[in-house]
């Protein structure tokens, strides 16, 4: 079993940024890949970004790319999301995943391991 836990979400004016931190506890060996998606009301779970532990490549989607950064430590099990130049529509509850031994970066389904989650609310 692996725990994970976000923090750092909060209201942000529009252009402001945050902060996002997630830790992973538990069987954290196997892990290959960690990533953030988000999910607003009434919406699929999307990806927003992913880093993977060996190489430390990082892939983010077309959306974010430019605003958001992904960081982690594979060694410290964390994993970090720095988000500029908020906008209204990065409004969502986010999400850290573990990714499975293989998969895509990007596809929910490829995620075993999900934490409870946090709200990013940015206001115009």
């Amino acid at each position: 079993q692996v725990q994970l836990v976000e923090s750092g979400g909060g209201l942000v004016q529009a252009g402001g940024s945050l902060r996002l931190s997630c830790v992973a506890s538990g069987r954290t060996f196997s892990t290959y890949a960690m990533g953030w998606f988000r999910q607003a009301p009434g919406k699929e779970r999307e990806f927003v970004a992913a880093i993977a532990w060996s190489g430390y490549n990082t892939y983010y989607a077309s959306s974010v790319k430019g605003r958001f950064t992904i960081s982690g430590d594979n060694a410290e099990n964390t994993v970090y999301l720095q988000m500029n130049s908020l906008k209204p529509e990065d409004t969502a509850v986010y999400y850290c995943g573990k990714r499975r031994a293989s998969g895509t970066y990007y596809r929910a389904n490829d995620y075993d391991y999900w934490g409870q989650g946090t709200q990013v609310t940015v206001s115009s």
